[in-house]
C-alpha cells in the first residue's frame, strides 16, 4: 500500500522555547504524542510526528546579550540540547523543526505575504498593556481579569506603546463562532473548550503580528524595521514542516507558488497531503493562540482546520507549582535519575498513565512513581508472562503447547481489549488505551488463578487440558503485549523476542515509517504464536527499591 493510499496521521507538539533547558514538562507532551504516534503506525496510519524549537523573540535576543554571544549561538545551543534529549528518551518524531531554519523563514515570509494580499492584515499602533514573559499584548479587560500581572510568571504587566502589522482577528468572529458551534470536540478536554467559548463571547481584538522594539526574529515582507511576532512565526511551523508555504493557495501541492524556494516546493510535493493535523497537543497555557488566532489564520490561508486541539494540564508538587526556587522542579538531571533507576519503559509508562492529561493537574511524587512501577509493570505486566512461559518451559520444554479447544473465550476477550484500545486512542485517552491491555492481563492471571495450570499438571491424564490452558494465556498475553508495546517499546519487544518473535509491529518505525507495514487486525490476530514456537522466560520488569532521590 503506498504512502498517500493510506490515511495519514498527523500529530504536532508545541515547538519549545529555546530560551530554557528541556525540563518535565517538555518531556511530558512530547512523550503523550509518540506514545500516540507509534500507536498509529501500528495501526498502518501514515505517521507525521512533528516537534522542535521556538528560536526568535526578546526574551532570546536578552539571553544571548547577557552571555555575550549572538542570539543564534544560544539557539543552536539549546536546540541542539532538545534534539540530544528526544534522542535520550527514544522519541520517534519524523521531523525537528527550527523557526530559524531557512525552509520556515522563507515560508513565513510567504505565508504572511499571503495574508496581506487578503487583506487579513494592515498597519497600525497598539498602546496598552504588555506581557513581556509571554511577549503578548493584552486589551485592558484581560489585564485587569489577570490582576495586571503575566499569568505565567507573575511579574507585573508593563503599559506599552507600538506600531505594528496587525492580524484582524475580530473579522473572523462569525466564523469561530460557527467553528466551535459546529465541532463540539474541536478543543480537549471538554473544560478548556468551554473556556475558550466563553472568551469568544467577550468579542475578539485585532492582534499585532509584528514588533518593532527588537530584531531577532523574521523581517516583516516588505517593511524589515519589523520583526514577525514571535507567535504567529511559532504557530506557521506546523505548515511550513509540511512545505505549505510554497504553495500559491490551500494545500494543493500541485500549485507551487512562481518563485518558490526548490527545497520547499519538495517539501511540499512530498508532505502537503499530510495536512490538516490529526491533533496540536499543548500546555493549557497556550491555548488561546491555538485555539483561536491559528484557526482564524488558518481561515484566511485558506487552509482546513486541524481536528483537534489538546491541552493538558500542568505537572505540580505535592500540590504546589513546580518551581526551581522551591526545590521542587522535576529537570532533565532529576529525569536521567528516575531513567537509570526505573527504565526508560516506567518513565515512558508514568508520563502517559498519570500525567494531567484532561483538566486537571497532576502532581508528581517520586514515592507515586515507585507505587505505579510496583503495582503495575511488576505485578502485572511483568509477572503475568514471567507465570506463563515458565509453566510453558518447565511442562512443555519451551514449546508452544497445543490448543484443542479453539481458544474459548480468549480470542472474544482479545478483540475486545483491541477495540477499547481503539476507542481510546482515537479520542486521546492514553490511559484508558493502556488499562485495555492491562485489564486483559489481570483477567489471564485470574484465569490462570481459577485453572491453576500447577495443579492440573500433576494429572498426566489432564496433559491435553494443561496444553489448551497455557496456550490461550500465551496468546492472549502476546495480544497484550502489541497493544502496550507504544508505551512500553523496549519491554514489550523482549516480550515479542520471549514469544518466538510473534509478538511486536514495529511501531518505533521513524521518519516517516521507513520498513515493512502491517495492520493492526492482523497484528493482534488471536493464535499467532505456532504450536511447537520455542518459547523464552521472561522477566521484562525487576523489583527495585524507592529511587534515592531528593526531587518531589
Amino acid at each position: 500500500m503506498s504512502e498517500r493510499a493510506r490515511e495519514s496521521a498527523y500529530i504536532t507538539t508545541p515547538i519549545y522555547y529555546v530560551n530554557d533547558r528541556p525540563h518535565i514538562g517538555h518531556a511530558y507532551t512530547t512523550t503523550l504524542c509518540d506514545v500516540w504516534a507509534r500507536a498509529m503506525r501500528l495501526r498502518g496510519h501514515d505517521v507525521f510526528f512533528l516537534t522542535g524549537t521556538d528560536e526568535h523573540g526578546v526574551k532570546v535576543e536578552r539571553s544571548a546579550a547577557a552571555r555575550g554571544i549572538p542570539p543564534q549561538d544560544l539557539a543552536d545551543e539549546n536546540a541542539a540540547e532538545f534534539q540530544r534529549v528526544l534522542s535520550v528518551f527514544g522519541l520517534t518524531n519524523s521531523d525537528f523543526i527550527r523557526t530559524t531554519q531557512p525552509r520556515h523563514v522563507r515560508q513565513v515570509q510567504a505565508l504572511i505575504g499571503r495574508l496581506l494580499d487578503s487583506g487579513s492584515v494592515y498597519r497600525g499602533t497598539f498602546e496598552g498593556w504588555y506581557d513581556e514573559s509571554q511577549e503578548e499584548y493584552l486589551t485592558e479587560a484581560a489585564a485587569k481579569e489577570q490582576g495586571h500581572r503575566s499569568i505565567i510568571s507573575g511579574k507585573p504587566l508593563v503599559r506599552a506603546s507600538e506600531e505594528n502589522y496587525y492580524f484582524r482577528l475580530s473579522a473572523f468572529a462569525p466564523r469561530l463562532e460557527a467553528l466551535f458551534r459546529d465541532n463540539p470536540g474541536f478543543v480537549q478536554p471538554q473544560g478548556r473548550f468551554n473556556e475558550v467559548l466563553g472568551r469568544l463571547r467577550d468579542g475578539l481584538q485585532d492582534v499585532p503580528i509584528t514588533r518593532t522594539k527588537f530584531s531577532w526574529g523574521i523581517p516583516f515582507p516588505g517593511d524589515p524595521a519589523h520583526v514577525i511576532y514571535v507567535w504567529i512565526d511559532a504557530l506557521l511551523n506546523y505548515v511550513t514542516a509540511l512545505g505549505l508555504g510554497a504553495l500559491e493557495s490551500g494545500c494543493d501541492a500541485s500549485r507551487i507558488a512562481p518563485g518558490a524556494h526548490p527545497d520547499d516546493a519538495a517539501l511540499a510535493r512530498a508532505r502537503a497531503h499530510l495536512w490538516p493535523a490529526s491533533y496540536h497537543v499543548i500546555g493549557k497555557e497556550i491555548l488561546w493562540f491555538h485555539a483561536v488566532v491559528w484557526p482564524a489564520v488558518l481561515m484566511a490561508l485558506e487552509l482546513p482546520m486541524p481536528r483537534r486541539i489538546h491541552a493538558h494540564s500542568f505537572w505540580i508538587a505535592d500540590g504546589q507549582k513546580m518551581s526551581k526556587s522551591l526545590g521542587n522542579f522535576v529537570d532533565l538531571p532529576a529525569i536521567d535519575g528516575f531513567i537509570a533507576h526505573y527504565g526508560l519503559d516506567a518513565w515512558r509508562w508514568y508520563m502517559a498513565t498519570q500525567g494531567p492529561l484532561q483538566a486537571a493537574d497532576a502532581d508528581f511524587r517520586a514515592a507515586h512513581l515507585h507505587e505505579i512501577y510496583t503495582g503495575e509493570l511488576v505485578n502485572v505486566v511483568g509477572n503475568c508472562p514471567s507465570r506463563i512461559t515458565a509453566m510453558i518451559g518447565k511442562y512443555f520444554g519451551g514449546a508452544m503447547p497445543a490448543d484443542a479447544s479453539g481458544g474459548g473465550e480468549w480470542p472474544n476477550r482479545c478483540a475486545r481489549a483491541v477495540q477499547e484500545w481503539t476507542i481510546a486512542i482515537d479520542s486521546f485517552d492514553l490511559a484508558g488505551a493502556a488499562e485495555a491491555p492491562m485489564r486483559l492481563l489481570r483477567d489471564i492471571d485470574a484465569f490462570i488463578n481459577r485453572t491453576e495450570p500447577f495443579k492440573v499438571a500433576k494429572d498426566p491424564a489432564r496433559q491435553a487440558e494443561l496444553a489448551s490452558i497455557l496456550a490461550q494465556c500465551a496468546q492472549s498475553v502476546r495480544v497484550a503485549g502489541v497493544l502496550l508495546e507504544p508505551f512500553l517499546p523496549a519491554r514489550m519487544a523482549d516480550l515479542a523476542v520471549a514469544l518466538g518473535g510473534a509478538g511486536g509491529g514495529g511501531s518505533a518505525q521513524v521518519a516517516g515509517g521507513a520498513g515493512a507495514r502491517t495492520d493492526l487486525a492482523t497484528l493482534t490476530r488471536y493464535g499467532a504464536i505456532a504450536e511447537g514456537t520455542a518459547l523464552a522466560k521472561c522477566a521484562l520488569f525487576p523489583r527495585v527499591e524507592p529511587a534515592a532521590t531528593a526531587q518531589p
